[in-house]
């Protein structure tokens, strides 16, 4: 389970480094905006969700220019980076402004209903329970929204997993244990994919310096609370080095990628079964 006082500060203290240690969070934000190509969506309001310094807050803004943009991080000084900035032309729409939130993922400090899509790049594998993070963001759609993400799969750092000992690495959720999630929080039609990527680095202080720019280091509550030592530090080390092929460390990860809808209720707040009737047109 994930200390999420611990991952907060971990994030606040990396936020100044965060988006030059962050290459993959910033590539998998892209593809995950570019699958927003094949979605027709108009929405109204749009939340970020675990925005970070909102590193995809521009693209966004720019896609759907008549939408109010909302950014949410548990991470103060991550928001503080945020600069969710609009292009000229929709200065001159009626667009609200975009606001930054600082809350909890696991708790949304937003009404039922109030939003049109959810957008989450990376942020769901930090959460001490996804599923309360799911049961949120369907209690914050409205019918006929939608919820697109990217987090990390089981075979993500298996490297250092591999050199530190798994105890000491954060474990990640399955593919299909994420889309059954989806279904048990409300959801409809939930459509999951993943991909395989390798980063190549140029040897172990390069991994680690990374991780630790971009606050991504152990926060679970079961790791020690004392300081590890140079000889855990040393044997670390060494594990990766081994894992070296010519001259350059490969480190995996799995990205997940899911998307589903928030279909319209079957049943009422007091159990009666809801049934929709269509006027039909004069003549027919």
């Amino acid at each position: 389970m994930i200390d999420r006082s611990v991952a907060r500060q971990r994030f606040s203290r990396a936020a100044a480094s965060y988006a030059g240690a962050s290459r993959l969070e910033a590539e998998i934000g892209a593809r995950l905006l570019e699958r927003l190509d094949y979605v027709k969506l108009q929405p109204r309001r749009v939340l970020d969700l675990g925005c970070g310094p909102a590193r995809e807050a521009r693209a966004l803004a720019a896609r759907f220019p008549g939408a109010q943009l909302l950014l949410l991080d548990f991470a103060l000084p991550m928001l503080r980076l945020a600069r969710p900035a609009r292009g000229l032309l929709a200065r001159f729409t009626a667009a609200p402004a975009a606001a930054a939130v600082c809350g909890d993922i696991e708790r949304l400090p937003l009404a039922d209903a109030s939003l049109d899509l959810v957008f989450s790049n990376m942020a769901l594998h930090w959460a001490p329970q996804p599923l309360a993070v799911l049961r949120e963001v369907h209690r914050a759609l409205a019918s006929g929204g939608l919820f697109t993400f990217s987090t990390l799969g089981p075979d993500t750092l298996k490297e250092l997993r591999a050199a530190a000992g798994a105890p000491r690495v954060h474990a990640f959720r399955d593919m299909h244990d994420l889309g059954d999630m989806l279904l048990e929080a409300g959801f409809s039609a939930p459509v999951m994919d993943m991909e395989q990527l390798t980063l190549v680095y140029a040897d172990p202080a390069s991994l680690l310096a990374d991780l630790r720019a971009s606050g991504q280091t152990c926060a679970l509550e079961t790791r020690g609370r004392g300081l590890s030592g140079r000889a855990f530090g040393a044997s670390l080390r060494t594990g990766l080095a081994r894992q070296q092929r010519d001259g350059r460390l490969p480190v995996s990860f799995e990205v997940v990628y899911g998307h589903a809808w928030k279909s319209a209720p079957q049943r009422a707040a007091d159990g009666r079964a809801v049934v929709r009737f269509q006027r039909r047109a004069a003549g027919k």
